[in-house]
């Protein structure tokens, strides 16, 4: 999860989540560099006044400005499209859970079982336990096992919602009588935060979203509990 003053993203926990710092970093670079680029050569016509007339009427250079912005915006376009696709994949889940939106809590509802559901509300401030988190720990967890391909049916029952959780590289919009889908795998056990990221009305802010990951025994033992 974030902490204060933060200035890049959370840490990775899912393969998509990599993959999307990594194209962070390679973009960032290139703005960096063509900045450096700019601001340099915006000093230098400010600071000297020299003109290299041949320079500034040659074709060559023209040419040249042309063609390196072209391959600048590929070099930019080409991972985004595999991570584009990436994300979009669904490879054979071995889990699906159906989450819907409400105002204001979310409900869970995992399919492959045949009465295993629950409403997950924010747990009000002056009922939180020493060591949890104001705003972001629920009633009832999701809770889900690592490196296992889940899929998350997200739909919703009024308003529209997003169920994100940024670790994960998650963001899928909740919208009223259409069902989108996502996949997630966690490369590692933990909780995972996350939050309404659709503004759907006055309590918006008050609805997190914990996913607690944990071993596949781990699961199958909490799964038999809840039936």
């Amino acid at each position: 999860m974030a902490y204060p003053f933060q200035l890049g993203l959370q840490d990775a926990t899912s393969p998509i989540m990599e993959e999307l710092l990594h194209f962070h970093d390679h973009t960032l670079m290139i703005v960096f560099l063509i900045s450096s680029l700019v601001l340099y050569i915006i000093s230098l016509m400010l600071t000297t006044k020299l003109t290299h007339t041949s320079t500034m009427d040659a074709q060559e250079v023209e040419t040249v400005w042309t063609i390196l912005p072209a391959i600048i915006l590929i070099l930019i376009a080409l991972p985004s499209l595999r991570i584009l696709y990436m994300m979009d994949e669904i490879n054979n889940p071995s889990l699906t859970v159906k989450t819907m939106g409400h105002q204001w809590y979310w409900s869970y509802e995992y399919t492959d079982y045949e009465d295993l559901n629950f409403d997950s509300y924010m747990i009000p401030t002056q009922e939180l336990k020493p060591g949890e988190l104001r705003l972001l720990e629920v009633d009832n967890r999701v809770v889900l096992p690592m490196e296992v391909t889940i899929r998350m049916l997200i739909s919703s029952e009024d308003v529209l919602h997003s169920w994100a959780v940024p670790s994960l590289g998650l963001k899928t919009d909740a919208i009223p009588g259409r069902l989108n889908q996502t996949t997630l795998m966690a490369m590692r056990p933990g909780l995972y935060y996350g939050q309404c990221s659709e503004i759907c009305g006055s309590n918006h802010s008050f609805m997190p979203i914990v996913l607690e990951l944990v071993p596949l025994s781990h699961f199958e033992k909490w799964s038999a509990s809840m039936l």
